[in-house]
């Protein structure tokens, strides 16, 4: 995997993107993770940002054909689904480890209280073999 240079964030090229004039708006933390992870990524320069808005727009037309009636409270549940594949498809992290970071991930928050933040168990990295 060799990092590409960023390109410029353009909210524009996201379709449908929950915002309003202050910028993207999230009903839920986890959506806003998911948004700062993307962007965190993307400024590593692990993907360029037309790749992003690419997958994300893919990902958003399948689950249309599939079903989805699009009123947008399912938006980020198909960020992340975009995310995950763009990071298998850019080889970010394998597919094995990204099954264990996810199982991982659903362990953590069902054993964490209502209403408090979910972290990661010490020694997580070694876990999924991801370095931090």
């Amino acid at each position: 995997m060799s990092p590409s240079s960023p390109d410029p964030v353009r909210l524009d090229d996201l379709p449908n993107l929950p915002r309003d004039t202050d910028g993207p708006v999230f009903e839920e933390p986890w959506q806003a993770q998911a948004f700062a992870l993307t962007l965190s990524l993307h400024q590593a320069g692990l993907f360029a940002w037309s790749e992003w808005a690419e997958q994300l727009s893919q990902t958003l037309a399948e689950a249309r054909q599939a079903g989805d009636p699009d009123r947008g409270d399912t938006y980020y549940q198909h960020w992340l689904t975009a995310l995950e594949r763009i990071i298998l498809k850019k080889n970010i992290i394998s597919a094995d480890q990204l099954h264990i970071l996810r199982n991982l991930w659903d362990e953590t928050a069902r054993a964490t209280p209502h209403g408090q933040p979910i972290v990661l168990p010490h020694g997580w990295q070694e876990t999924t073999g991801l370095k931090p």
